[in-house]
């Protein structure tokens, strides 16, 4: 028996090493040391974490980060150089690969499935949001335009926003369907400022509820539904931040419903985050941690199920400003975190680090796009003016 046991022991020993010996040499195909001075260098505190990340890939990178079994001063830039590198594609799949198969035998977005992301994301926590985003709570990509560069996060939201009604054409009185209208930012921005009557849908509580108090007075309805229920005409239809939980195996059904509700010679928008490639799946740490059942569209995938009922009329890729915002959002969370840190665990504080520097890579390598579209319905009278 001591025998069998020392034989194990030295098993572990030698496996262990030979992780270390593999993850080092894809860290240093990234420009990464373990124990350097540079800012995206990583420290490593848990042995654990080179057979962690050998085994699990991706997943077993972010959550040995949040067990604190390693750190680097700069988090953004080291996913950035593994991106870059493409050190993650040389990493085992197997639950990117359990991920794709459940999305092939289940419609992870169905109705039943939808508010998952809703109770578990969106509902963590107002007090959150409110003190890591803008003064508008907008969770989406700001926009600084050419010559404003110099301006601060609420002024850029409040430039996207602009942005989006100058696309869909505003008027007073327009009508306008938001899909996934969050805390109703967009809804309040048209209609204090353009005179707008918006009728949003979001399967958040804690958005629907603090929504509807920031909107009062206004000609605005917030709905805690599924955006698959949205009855009436409008205008306009626009989601801004929907997409990505819609799924594949639904974004005709998506296109059923702005054709429903589209009203005739209408605009429609989205705003989304876009991959460069079709999937069928998000990353599994973002699955598991931050957007269950979550998808990124790409632009093949949307268009493919516009046809034939819409004709695309503008695509503007923002997505280089996804960076500044997700930046701006882990500083101002950083800040307040003292505040916030009675409602909250440090492994949460990880957690949130992981996902706001790590999505900021995504961006900055361009691994990660933020698409707005402009479509109409043929044949439309004229076609709507081009603000990119």
């Amino acid at each position: 028996m001591m025998m069998m046991m020392l034989n194990a022991a030295v098993l572990r020993r030698a496996v262990a090493s030979r992780a270390e010996s593999i993850i080092r040499g894809l860290l240093e195909q990234s420009g990464i040391e373990v124990g350097g001075d540079q800012p995206h260098d990583i420290a490593v505190h848990d042995e654990r974490f080179y057979t962690r990340t050998l085994r699990d890939g991706s997943l077993g990178f972010g959550e040995s980060y949040m067990e604190g079994w390693w750190d680097a001063p700069a988090v953004d830039q080291t996913v950035a150089r593994i991106l870059v590198a493409g050190t993650d594609a040389k990493l085992p799949v197997w639950a990117d690969s359990l991920l794709s198969l459940r999305a092939r035998v289940q419609n992870l977005q169905s109705r039943s499935r939808a508010p998952e992301v809703g109770k578990r994301h969106y509902d963590v926590g107002n007090d959150l949001y409110r003190a890591m985003l803008d003064r508008r709570m907008a969770y989406t990509c700001a926009y600084w335009p050419p010559g404003r560069e110099d301006i601060d996060l609420d002024a850029a939201q409040e430039a996207k926003l602009e942005l989006v009604c100058q696309k869909i054409q505003i008027r007073p009185g327009m009508r306008i369907l938001d899909l996934g209208c969050g805390w109703g930012c967009f809804a309040r921005y048209a209609a204090e400022r353009h005179g707008a009557e918006v009728t949003g849908y979001t399967i958040s509580e804690r958005q629907a509820e603090l929504g509807r108090e920031l909107c009062a007075g206004l000609p605005v309805e917030l709905h805690l539904d599924d955006y698959r229920n949205a009855r009436g005409q409008y205008d306009a239809v626009i989601s801004i931040g929907i997409m990505e939980h819609v799924g594949p195996r639904n974004y005709r059904t998506y296109v059923d419903v702005v054709d429903r509700c589209l009203a005739p010679n209408g605009i429609g928008f989205i705003h989304t985050i876009a991959g460069n490639y079709s999937r069928d799946h998000m990353e599994p740490w973002l699955n598991r941690y931050i957007f269950p059942n979550a998808v990124l569209p790409s632009m093949a995938q949307m268009s493919r199920a516009m046809e034939p009922r819409f004709v695309i009329e503008d695509v503007h890729n923002i997505g280089p400003h996804y960076d500044r915002t997700l930046m701006s959002w882990w500083q101002q969370f950083d800040a307040a975190w003292p505040e916030l840190r009675a409602q909250y665990d440090d492994r949460f504080y990880r957690m949130w680090k992981y996902y706001l520097l790590g999505c900021a890579a995504g961006f900055r390598t361009r691994h990660t796009q933020l698409y707005q579209i402009v479509f109409t319905r043929p044949p439309t009278t004229q076609p709507p003016c081009r603000v990119s």
